[in-house]
């Protein structure tokens, strides 16, 4: 089994409780209804939402996957960190066996936040990861903290 960790940062304008409201704990419900065509569901199967939870993503028409099972690790609020694993899903690929993230939201000096997300990635024997692929992840996610901003825009009140 190899093993492959990529870190990535994003700055938004969201402020950090804010944004680990919506990011992480309201995702299931939010990020549906403001990015439908990437995100079509996402239902829990087991737990509240906390550690030892277990979801399924349903991705949209526009993503070139169906779906990822996950598994929340942990859920420090007080911190705003999650750490989750991809276990199951058609986003593995014949060559992952899962990925595991620890995303973690910090104040910015504007009241903002900085997102720091560390990606570690097990492949199956000794498969390799394709750098495309990761970069692909990685601008699909600041994506989605584009359309909060936007969203946060338009509904300055919401959270």
């Amino acid at each position: 089994m190899g093993v492959v960790t990529y870190d990535h940062e994003v700055i938004t304008s969201i402020p950090p409780a804010k944004l680990f409201k919506t990011f992480i704990v309201d995702f299931d419900n939010l990020i549906p209804n403001i990015l439908p065509q990437a995100f079509k569901s996402v239902e829990i199967l087991q737990g509240d939402g906390g550690a030892g939870t277990i979801k399924v993503t349903h991705f949209g028409e526009g993503s070139q996957y169906k779906s990822m099972k996950t598994h929340v690790d942990e859920l420090d609020e007080e911190n705003f960190v999650i750490k989750y694993t991809i276990i199951e899903g058609d986003v593995l690929e014949d060559v992952i066996e899962k990925i595991t993230f620890v995303i973690k939201i910090l104040p910015s000096a504007d009241g903002g936040s900085i997102t720091i997300t560390s990606s570690t990635y097990y492949t199956k024997g000794d498969a390799k990861i394709n750098e495309e692929d990761i970069m692909s992840r990685k601008d699909k996610a600041a994506g989605v903290f584009k359309a909060l901003e936007a969203y946060f825009d338009d509904n300055p009140d919401d959270y």
